[in-house]
């Protein structure tokens, strides 16, 4: 198990995708979070995209007190997508390329080697998390400098919390991609499959039922995109009026939380018995 997950861990390092999508992943987040934000702050009224909002109140969601706003607020909707792109890009590779086969005859199991492979997964989304996190900070950082504004930050617990929950959620979405992508045994369908759900579907799915059939909120509510909005809404609290897309208070941060758990189970069980139950050919 060990050897296997340095394998993995080193193929990751040498993938030049997963630092794409990690490049990717940043930049969005580094956009949306602060260089609109600021270009509407200091054009003030002269930018349509702040009208009506104070200037005090554009500047006040780029420090350090709203970081952890800014560096997983994107996660349900543009990040997830990426994360689910890296693990139908890890797993699906193994089929597309052939090596599955060629890793099965050095020893390890098959259980073992997708085992191996969801650990350097979540290692792998640790280092998203965790780069995103100090990128946002360090802009933080720049604009109160600049701006002379707060340096108050949030407590330890609530950014070991904000962070833990927004691996969770990158977590989610990239073993949704991996079980994807045992079930088709290829990238370019998993992929396709997943971005259509998380962009579109899922959010598509929400808005007619909000609006036209709310008895069936029981069935959004349970749906993985939006238990991860919940999520990033509870442990960063954010309020509605500022949320992202994709983040809002569809369930309780609790249910959330067990949700996607419960996810996160379920799509690593069923791509592990796919995998031992099926013919690899």
């Amino acid at each position: 198990m060990l050897g296997s997950y340095r394998a993995e861990l080193l193929k990751l390092r040498k993938r030049s995708a997963v630092w794409v999508l990690f490049g990717a992943g940043l930049v969005l987040s580094l956009i949306f979070g602060y260089l609109l934000p600021y270009l509407g702050y200091t054009t003030g009224d002269d930018n349509p995209g702040t009208d009506g909002v104070p200037r005090a109140q554009v500047l006040e969601g780029m420090l350090p007190s709203h970081v952890l706003d800014n560096t997983i607020g994107g996660y349900p909707i543009f990040a997830g997508a990426l994360a689910l792109v890296l693990g139908a890009i890890v797993i699906g590779g193994e089929y597309t390329w052939g090596t599955l086969k060629t890793i099965l005859t050095q020893r390890p199991g098959r259980a073992s080697v997708l085992t191996a492979q969801f650990l350097a997964l979540g290692t792998m989304i640790v280092v998203w998390v965790l780069g995103i996190f100090v990128a946002s900070a360090l802009c933080s950082i720049g604009i109160a400098a600049a701006e002379d504004g707060s340096m108050s930050w949030p407590g330890p617990l609530d950014l070991l919390r904000g962070l833990a929950g927004g691996w969770l959620v990158l977590m989610m979405w990239c073993l949704a991609g991996a079980v994807l992508a045992v079930a088709f045994r290829n990238v370019a369908l998993p992929i396709g499959l997943g971005v259509v759900w998380i962009l579109g579907i899922e959010t598509l799915l929400a808005g007619v039922v909000s609006s036209l059939l709310p008895d069936l909120d029981v069935v959004t509510n349970a749906l993985p995109g939006t238990n991860a909005g919940s999520l990033v809404f509870a442990v960063t609290g954010i309020t509605a009026a500022d949320a992202p897309p994709g983040v809002r208070d569809a369930v309780s941060g609790g249910r959330a939380l067990l949700t996607l758990l419960v996810y996160c189970a379920l799509f690593a069980g069923l791509a592990a018995w796919t995998t031992r139950r099926r013919d690899i050919t």
